[in-house]
């Protein structure tokens, strides 16, 4: 009678070549069956669930801003161009955000080509709740000889705890002030995938 140790030496030399070793059962043996190899892979990384991403809302009010200039003409006015928006689910559960905003400033009948501040209020909403906001100020030159200027900027690490990954809101808006409290909006639920328009910023959200 074959013993054990001969039927494993037989197999496992007529599967590696002559000479193969033979180890305990359920090791060399079911790997080969199971991984296609003699030992077991490293265990891949759970792959981390896509991250509710709402499109973007302009607050209400603040999708233009005006400077008057000295002789009661409209120096300049500033609108939104592209907004965007990129969320990205961390491993505790929350969701880390990252907003772009391009704004164009064009130039009135009291204006001159120059550099334009722009005041921008980013924010994460929970209905009328702000769960965390930022201000911030970018500038947008026009060039001499030019009527308008364009520039963008890009917030990062705007964080949605774990308890509100699937239910928030992201509101800019132009000027100063802040974030405020709202009225609840209707809960919108678009596919979560962005698009990366040129220069690598997030993708076009609305």
């Amino acid at each position: 009678m074959i013993g054990r140790w001969a039927v494993c030496g037989l197999v496992v030399a007529g599967m590696l070549g002559a000479g193969g070793a033979c180890a305990e059962e359920g090791n060399i043996f079911s790997n080969l069956l199971k991984y296609g190899g003699t030992t077991v892979p490293p265990s891949q990384p759970k792959e981390t669930e896509a991250a509710y991403c709402p499109t973007v809302d302009v607050a209400e009010g603040r999708a233009a801003i005006q400077a008057q200039g000295g002789a009661g003409g409209v120096r300049s006015q500033t609108t939104f161009g592209q907004i965007a928006r990129e969320c990205s689910r961390l491993q505790d559960g929350s969701v880390s955000v990252k907003v772009g905003v391009e704004a164009r400033v064009l130039l009135g009948p009291g204006g001159s080509p120059g550099r334009f501040e722009v005041p921008l209020s980013i924010a994460i909403k929970n209905g009328d709740k702000v769960v965390t906001s930022r201000a911030k100020r970018f500038t947008v030159v026009i060039e001499s000889g030019q009527a308008q200027g364009f520039a963008t900027m890009v917030e990062d690490g705007l964080i949605v705890p774990p308890a509100l990954a699937a239910d928030y809101e992201i509101e800019v808006g132009l000027g100063g002030g802040g974030a405020k409290a709202g009225k609840p909006k209707p809960r919108r639920k678009p596919p979560v995938a962005t698009t990366a328009p040129e220069g690598g910023e997030p993708g076009a959200a609305q």
